[in-house]
């Protein structure tokens, strides 16, 4: 299953980062990124993927 992606409308306000369980997301050049080799979609933690839903500009996607 692929992890959730980040995209351009990324605002930079590391709202995820703080968020994520398991540490898969940090600071990119641009936007956060996260890290899908990491990423297990908040599986054990949460019911769906923490991030997405904290984001405040719907920045973070599932491809």
């Amino acid at each position: 299953m692929p992890a959730p992606r980040i995209t351009e409308d990324c605002i930079m306000c590391a709202a995820c980062e703080a968020e994520c369980p398991v540490g898969a997301i940090s600071e990119g050049e641009d936007t956060y990124v996260i890290d899908p080799n990491v990423c297990v979609q908040c599986e054990g933690y949460a019911p769906s993927p923490t991030c997405i839903a904290t984001c405040p500009n719907d920045a973070i996607v599932m491809d």
